[in-house]
């Protein structure tokens, strides 16, 4: 737990010098982050999504954008920075990366209310 406060220190820091709080900051990133929003294909709280069904060499197969909200940091930050299929590169800062992550957990304890 003491890591999570201490990684985003400095979104709270920079949100008394802002209008908007560190969790509106997050959710507007995660809902348009470079044109098209994260939760398109992995869900409004990261659950993942099924995007499309499709039929390929009549076999029925899904695209699906995978749950991202049980990720470790270390592992959502690699993944941001990687090219994969299906998955836009959207070139994030750490510190953009650091607040998709604050969302994700932040809606992930909600949820789980």
């Amino acid at each position: 737990m003491r890591f999570v406060i201490i990684l985003f220190l400095p979104l709270f820091v920079h949100a008394k010098s802002s209008f908007i709080t560190p969790l509106e900051y997050s959710s507007s990133l995660y809902k348009n982050p470079r044109g098209i929003g994260c939760y398109h294909c992995h869900g409004e709280i990261g659950e993942g999504k099924v995007v499309a069904n499709y039929t390929h060499k009549k076999k029925k197969k899904s695209f699906k954008g995978p749950k991202i909200n049980a990720l470790s940091y270390e592992v959502f930050q690699k993944a941001l920075n990687r090219s994969k299929k299906g998955m836009p590169r959207y070139y994030l800062t750490k510190s953009e990366i650091k607040a998709l992550y604050f969302y994700l957990q932040h809606m992930k304890v909600k949820d789980e209310k």
